[in-house]
Order: structure tokens, then C-alpha cells, then sequence
């Protein structure tokens, strides 16, 4: 029995070295950034609009403030400030070529928060992005650092925490380091999905085949297929302990016992995040909000260190029934299985496109009368029919552009140029924006003109159109004009017609002040720049909106 005892312990050490051998990420040498067990909200390559998730997002129980420490011995190499994204975020440099990154914080550990606010005022500047030398702050291993928050691209308290490769900058799975996070749960898998390889997978689509759990397995009935050329997709979640809805770690297809494809996310750069649009059916996840991972390569997908093997297209030679089996797993090893067959039955023939097809590699300019779009060889995923055409609109100074759909993903910005449907003062010129409505949201930049073309720059599909503003914009207080501010802060709400609040300037009795941006608010945290008990203050501020136009308003309040 010992001696049994003794072969399981050597089996476990064995795959434990092996595992390390194969992922070469030191086990154990960072620990939990926060002092309370680690709750995920979101793991490491989870799918987000146009961009995986970095990191691990950790719950804070719902609060703000809870103190986060330094993951490993390090010093402070960067901060950066922002009024999306991170927020505030705090970069830790390690001496074994890692740094860890602490992002949405309400506050940096004192002698840090001294120093950018410092240079904050120097600057006169809210935003920052700093670097430092190894001797300025270094810290140890469990040394407080920041108070977590909500601060950026944040819907709720939590802590985002990275771990990157020092040198190259790419993101790695911090769950490849051996952090101790209770798992026990399989993926989960709720859909199945085919596509017709002849064409694009944008068009006619995706294909869904019902799926359903045998025990521990899942199945689904033998698919039907009418193309001799077929692609898989997956619609799954993994869950942690927690029960929050995680990204999918490991996948792979096999056909008739032999594997076709498979993808796995261990690291990924900043500069391919983007491609997550590739490995998605876009469509689906912009219409109607679901998560659905190719199981193959599209054809302008090129993120590196993702997917192996084959480019996962199944040929299917006869008519004969084919078992085809998808794995897919966590970090930890959990594993889901789904099992199902697959026939050609009755090949249809395939339909040729228009001369407007804009394929992955090939730049493409398409022109209307009154626009034109130009589309680098790395815009798309895959072949795209690309319909635009324009219409009449009584609110802009050109048509509407029509520029094919907002569920057709564009991976690098195109330019495009627009003509007025009037002439236009040089006036009106320095007051046009150019608008793009892709249905959830709209883009407004300010544009550039050659002659009467205005010109910009995005990347996302939609409708386009020329607006001259007018309209200033503006700033509301929470306090009524005069009063006694008992409060700990000054907000004030930023409010636009059109665009944006691009420029932000507070100054109070003609100084300078600290106002930081939170969504659509400014707010300013009183401090000895303007102490209780000196009477009356007047505060000034000054807005630009998205086409230049700048406004000055003064407010008067007493502490």
C-alpha cells in the first residue's frame, strides 16, 4: 500500500515537472495581488468587444479601496492615468522578466500618489503615463501599493491584474503560474454550429445544430450538411468555482479520431487583441450578443502563439457518416466532450459574388459619387460583398453613407472621404465632424479636408455623414451657484450636442486645478489647493467639444 501510495506521489511529480517543462512559468513566485481569496470575474483570454481580455479580473466583494499589494519583488517601472481603459494603473518590473500590472485603482500607496500629483500639477495635465528608474520605488513582495477601485473601463468594483513578459510586452494567462484557485468545473457547452466554406462565414452564416448533455458528455443528432467544404464553431463557457461565465482555455476538433484543429490561449500582445474579431463569429456576437468561437482559421486571422495544426476546414470527400469529437478544457485540466456525426447530403452549387468583394490580404478602394473608402490588405477576416451606396439626409451637409454593416468586423482603420453636398464657409469647414453610426454607439472625429472632401479615419462599419456644430459645450455643477460646498469633492457634468468634451481646463482664482475624468463627469478631490475658511472662491472652466468649439463658464462656491 505504501508502496502503491509512494508511485502516485512520483506519477503526480512527474506530470507536475512536465507541466512546468512544457508552460515554463515559474510556480508560485507571484502572489495574490489582493488580501482576500482570489474570486474571478473574468479569466484570461475571455471574449470582449474587439479585444480579449488581458488578465484576471479579481471581485472586490463589491467594494472599492481594499488594499492591493506587489505581487513579487519589483520596483514601480510605470502609472498611467486615463479616462477609459485602466483608469488608474500601476506597473510592477520583476527581476525574473516578468511585470505584473494592477489597473481600475482609486489611489497609488502615498509617496507615489505625492509624486504624480506633483508632476499632475507641473504638467497641469489630469491624464499620465510615467515611467521610472529601478531605484525611485521599488517594492517587496506583499508591500501595499494602491487601493483597488472602479476607476476607466470599469462596470463594477474589481482589481484587472496582467502578467507580461518584460521584454516583448506580451500578456500571458497568469493561471499558468500556479495561483491557487479552486476548480472543479468543466467547460460548458451550449451550441454547435456549421458554416459553408465555399463561401464566406459572414455569408450565408452560421448554422446552428442543437446540442444536449448525455451524463458528462454532450451530443447532438448526425448533421446534415449540403457543402462538401464545412467549418465548425462552438458556443461554450467555463466556469470557476464562483460561478462567473469564463473564456474557453483549450479547444480542438477532431475528425474521425484525427485532429483537424485547436487553439489554445496562453499569450497574447496588446497589438493582436484585435483579432479576436477573427476568431469570433462577429455577426452573431453584434446582432445577438452570444459568444461563438471558430473552431478553424479565417483566411485574415493571423494572431500567432493562438491556434495549431491544420487551418480546420473538413473536407468531406463522400457521403459517408464522419465522427467528429470537440475537446475543450480549462487550466486546470477540466475537460468537456462533445460528440456528434456529420454527412454530405445533396451538395448545392456555389454562388459566384460581385465584383465588389473585398478579400483578407488584397487592399480594396470602393467609390460612390460622394465617397470613397480605402481598405488595407489587413482589413478583413474574410471575403466580404461590400454594398455602399448613399442616401439623402436633410440633417448633414452630405449624404449618408452606407457603408455595407456594423456586424462585419474591419481589423485596422481605413480612411474614408466624404463631399459635401453644399458649399461651405471656411467657417462651417472648422466646425465639421464626421459622424459614424454603427447602431450600438456612434464615432465622432473632427475632420480633415482636401478641398471640398472631408476626410477621417475609423475602424468599424456603419452609416457616415457630414455635421457642421455649432453648439458649445458645456458643464453643469452639483452645487447651486455660491453656496457652501460641505461635500468632500466638486463634480461637474460634462454635457455636448455633438462629439465629445475633448479639452478640460479648471482653474481656481486663476490657478490650476486637479480635476479627474470619470465617464462623463470632472471631479475635483478638495485639498490644500483650496483649504476651508478662506471665503469665496471663483473656479473657471474651459471646454472644447469634438469640432473645436471652446466655452468658458465661472462658478462661485465657499467652503
Amino acid at each position: 500500500m505504501k508502496a502503491f501510495s509512494r508511485l502516485i506521489i512520483l506519477f503526480c511529480f512527474v506530470n507536475y515537472i512536465a507541466i512546468f517543462a512544457q508552460n515554463n512559468y515559474p510556480q508560485g513566485y507571484f502572489r495574490n495581488p489582493l488580501n482576500i481569496p482570489i474570486n474571478l470575474a473574468a479569466n484570461f483570454g475571455a471574449v470582449r468587444s474587439n479585444h480579449f481580455h488581458m488578465g484576471l479580473d479579481i471581485r472586490t466583494n463589491s467594494q472599492e479601496n481594499l488594499p492591493v499589494v506587489a505581487a513579487a519583488d519589483g520596483y514601480v517601472s510605470r502609472i498611467k492615468i486615463e479616462r477609459y481603459g485602466f483608469g488608474n494603473a500601476v506597473y510592477v518590473t520583476h527581476p525574473n522578466g516578468y511585470t505584473t500590472v494592477y489597473a481600475h485603482l482609486n489611489k497609488y500607496f502615498d509617496k507615489l500618489d505625492e509624486f504624480v500629483k506633483e508632476k499632475q500639477y507641473k504638467d497641469e495635465k489630469w491624464e499620465q503615463d510615467i515611467s521610472f528608474s529601478p531605484k525611485q520605488f521599488p517594492v517587496t513582495k506583499g508591500q501595499l501599493i494602491a487601493l483597488s477601485g472602479n476607476t476607466g473601463g470599469s462596470a463594477g468594483p474589481h482589481l484587472h491584474f496582467e502578467i507580461r513578459d518584460t521584454k516583448t510586452e506580451e500578456c500571458i494567462n497568469p493561471l499558468l503560474f500556479g495561483f491557487n484557485i479552486p476548480d472543479n468545473i468543466a467547460p460548458i457547452i451550449s451550441g454547435l454550429y456549421w458554416y459553408d466554406r465555399r463561401f464566406s462565414t459572414y455569408e450565408p452564416g452560421a448554422n446552428g445544430i442543437a446540442v444536449k448533455k448525455v451524463g458528462n458528455a454532450y451530443t447532438s443528432k448526425v448533421i446534415q450538411v449540403n457543402s462538401p467544404q464545412i467549418s465548425f464553431a462552438v458556443k461554450a463557457v467555463d466556469k470557476a468555482n464562483q460561478g462567473f461565465n469564463l473564456g474557453i482555455y483549450d479547444a480542438e476538433l477532431l475528425m474521425d479520431g484525427k485532429s483537424v484543429y485547436s487553439f489554445k490561449i496562453d499569450k497574447i500582445h496588446y497589438n493582436d487583441t484585435r483579432y479576436i474579431n477573427g476568431c469570433v463569429d462577429y455577426t452573431k456576437f453584434v446582432k445577438d450578443k452570444m459568444s461563438i468561437q471558430h473552431l478553424s482559421n479565417l483566411p485574415g486571422m493571423k494572431l500567432q502563439n493562438y491556434s495549431s495544426g491544420s487551418d480546420g476546414m473538413i473536407n468531406l470527400p463522400d457521403n459517408e457518416i464522419h465522427n467528429i469529437e470537440i475537446i475543450l478544457k480549462d487550466v486546470n485540466g477540466n475537460t468537456s466532450r462533445l460528440t456528434t456525426k456529420v454527412q454530405l447530403n445533396n451538395s448545392s452549387e456555389k454562388i459566384s459574388s460581385n465584383n465588389k468583394t473585398v478579400s483578407p490580404n488584397e487592399s480594396k478602394t470602393i467609390k460612390t459619387e460622394n465617397a470613397e473608402i480605402n481598405l488595407s490588405k489587413n482589413a478583413v477576416y474574410d471575403a466580404v460583398n461590400f454594398i455602399m451606396y448613399e442616401k439623402p439626409d436633410a440633417e448633414a451637409v452630405s449624404n449618408s453613407i452606407v457603408l455595407n454593416s456594423p456586424c462585419i468586423p474591419i481589423h485596422d482603420y481605413y480612411s474614408l472621404k466624404i463631399k459635401t453636398n453644399r458649399k461651405l464657409s471656411n467657417e462651417e469647414k472648422d466646425n465639421t465632424v464626421i459622424e459614424l453610426n454603427y447602431g450600438s454607439d456612434k464615432n465622432i472625429i473632427k475632420a480633415k479636408w482636401d478641398g471640398d472632401w472631408a476626410e477621417g479615419q475609423f475602424n468599424r462599419l456603419g452609416t457616415a455623414r457630414l455635421l457642421v456644430d455649432n453648439s458649445l459645450p458645456s458643464v453643469s455643477p452639483s452645487w447651486k451657484e455660491g453656496a457652501i460646498v460641505t461635500v468632500a469633492s466638486l463634480r461637474l457634468k460634462g454635457t455636448t450636442k455633438i462629439g465629445d468634451i475633448e479639452s478640460f481646463r479648471a482653474e481656481l482664482d486663476g490657478k490650476w486645478l486637479l480635476f479627474s475624468r470619470v465617464k462623463d463627469d470632472f471631479v475635483y478631490i478638495f485639498d490644500e489647493k483650496c483649504p476651508k475658511g478662506s471665503g469665496s472662491y471663483t473656479l473657471k472652466v474651459t471646454t472644447i467639444n469634438t469640432a473645436g468649439n471652446a466655452n468658458t463658464q465661472t462658478f462661485s462656491f465657499s467652503r
